[in-house]
Order: C-alpha cells, then structure tokens, then sequence
C-alpha cells in the first residue's frame, strides 16, 4: 500500500530509517515491524521483564504514526490484556515520552525500551485506572505482589481467577478505564 498522500518525504525518510536502525539493533526478545502493507501501522511484541511481575508474559502492541511523525508521537496500545497502574483497559498507555515529552530525536526502540522499563517500575504518581490509584494503605510493593497473583492466576486457572476475584478485592481484579493521565 503506498504511504498516505499527506505524508511529507521527510516523514517516508524517517521511517525508512527507523526500519533500518532495527534490523540492526539487538532487541532480544522484543520485536517491532512495519505492517507488509502500510508503513504507518507497525506490530510489537515485548516481554515481561525478568524479576518483574509481567516475567514470562508476551505482550503484543500496535504502533501508528502520524503523517507528520516523527513530529508526532507514535500512538501505542497494548494488544494483549494486562493489569498496569499506567495502563487502561483498552491498553491506553500513560507514560511521558509517548505524551508531552516526546521529541523527534526518540525512536521506535526507545519507546520499546521505556515500555519494557514501566513494566519494572510502574508510576504510581500517574495512573490511568482509577481502580489502579494506589491508597495511602496500599504500598507500591504489596500492590506489585498482588498484581503479581492475580496476573498467575489469570494466565495459570483462568476460572480460579474468575470465580475468586470479585471475592479478594474487585479493584485489584478489573482496572476501570478513564482519561486521568496528567502526562
């Protein structure tokens, strides 16, 4: 499919680039391409980070970019369901560089980068469901640990995860989605 008739040359040359620069990256485990038929729509895939909550997890993404990229953000969301205070239901990501402090000078891998790192380290300062707020009686490390089970228990016995969470905590089982992120 031809690039959108409003993308300008520089825009084309960028992507180019960015499509260059990650064959020759070493991503591990990660991946990042290009639909077959439109350069604008991009897949991914990352891994939940070793020692993390998210470890042996795939996460799948989907990447757009604007017409007038790399002046804009990429819009990405993640594809595979996950319980993250910085992300919605819908997979929204509320993270800085891909909101106010994005800059032409990032690339495709370092938002990668920065996804698998809030995967580590989540930020409690910004959440984006408002059943992900932490509450001055719930600290970041309990909250870490409990997401930890009910991730296990979600990809391990999905019917254990179903019948038990309304009974723990329906809070900590569904995160309701909204537009808070102040990024």
């Amino acid at each position: 499919m031809p690039p959108p008739a409003a993308a300008s040359p520089m825009t084309l040359k960028r992507i180019h680039r960015e499509i260059a620069d990650l064959k020759k990256e070493d991503l591990g485990a990660m991946t990042l391409a290009p639909s077959e038929d439109n350069m604008f729509l991009w897949k991914g895939q990352i891994p939940g980070p070793e020692g993390s909550v998210y470890e042996g997890g795939l996460f799948n993404l989907d990447v757009t970019l604007a017409t007038d990229y790399p002046f804009t953000a990429p819009r990405v969301t993640f594809k595979t369901r996950i319980y993250h205070m910085n992300i919605s239901e819908r997979g929204d990501i509320c993270i800085d560089i891909l909101k106010n402090n994005w800059s032409p000078a990032l690339s495709l891998f370092k938002v990668l980068l920065s996804l698998s790192s809030l995967l580590t380290d989540p930020n409690p300062r910004d959440p984006l469901g408002k059943n992900t707020t932490l509450s001055p009686s719930l600290s970041l490390t309990l909250f870490l640990h409990l997401v930890g089970v009910i991730a296990n228990q979600y990809t391990t016995d999905r019917n254990l995860h179903d019948s038990t969470c309304p009974t723990v905590d329906r809070p900590l089982c569904t995160a309701e989605t909204t537009t808070s992120c102040s990024i």
